[in-house]
């Protein structure tokens, strides 16, 4: 159990990490891509400028791009072999959310503690979670795709499909985005309109959770997929399966 323990601590570390990556470079790499841009651009159309000035610049961007793209690869690569090993610790840890799941702090000071309708401040911001099986006190970090935005909004601001799923203003949803499969880690205003979203700072994809995780902006192509929930006793439980796809657009 030590064993497992540890594994899981390590786990929820490096997704902490991962959602600080992906939140402090992403603006990063869409400059970088811009840059490259505008040297092509400056390469093919200004034939009076000296091949020597380009040939500097092209390669400069060429070398941070890779650099970004090998640390990008290194974190990738970090969460998936500590994922690897918390699921061969703990069968069951990589299992998608089931019907009686409790619902566990992802990250800080409270990490693996059920969490309760009090834990959650009404009108956001979402708080992180991990489904854990109550029979076998396994939590289900083995797999990024079973994290789990929870958020408290006043039921009069649901749509009535949402409504009609939310638990006393209580909705989940995955907390990975359907575009690129990023981490779904900000709540900030919208960029078209006056209501805080739910956003990936990966490609800037916005979701609003009033209308179902509908997408309100940005490039990713469906919702966030639903997690029913139920309450017992005051903490948060699963109540059903995922509702829509979890995860990115596959490649191919």
């Amino acid at each position: 159990m030590r064993s497992v323990l540890l594994n899981h601590r390590e786990q929820s570390h490096i997704d902490a990490l991962r959602r600080q990556f992906f939140a402090l470079f992403s603006a990063e790499f869409q400059r970088l891509l811009a840059g490259m841009a505008r040297a092509s651009f400056n390469t093919t159309s200004s034939s009076s400028e000296s091949a020597a000035e380009p040939a500097v610049d092209a390669g400069t961007e060429q070398s941070r791009r890779t650099l970004l793209l090998g640390a990008l690869a290194t974190t990738a690569c970090l969460g998936c072999s500590t994922q690897s090993r918390a699921g061969e610790d703990a069968p069951g840890s990589d299992e998608r959310p089931q019907k009686g799941d409790v619902l566990v702090f992802s990250e800080g000071d409270q990490e693996g503690k059920p969490i309760t309708v009090a834990d959650l401040p009404a009108g956001g911001p979402p708080v992180h979670a991990w489904p854990k099986d109550p029979k076998t006190a396994v939590v289900r970090s083995g797999s990024r795709l079973n994290e789990i935005l929870i958020i408290h909004l006043d039921p009069a601001d649901l749509d009535e499909k949402t409504r009609e799923r939310a638990v006393e203003g209580i909705l989940a949803y995955s907390a990975i985005c359907t575009h690129a499969g990023c981490p779904v880690t900000a709540w900030v205003k919208s960029d078209v309109g006056d209501k805080d979203v739910f956003k990936c700072m990966c490609h800037n994809s916005e979701y609003d959770p009033r209308a179902g995780a509908q997408v309100v902006f940005g490039p990713a192509p469906r919702r966030l997929a639903a997690l029913p929930l139920a309450i017992a006793d005051g903490s948060l439980s699963v109540a059903g399966n995922f509702i829509g796809k979890v995860g990115g657009v596959q490649p191919g």
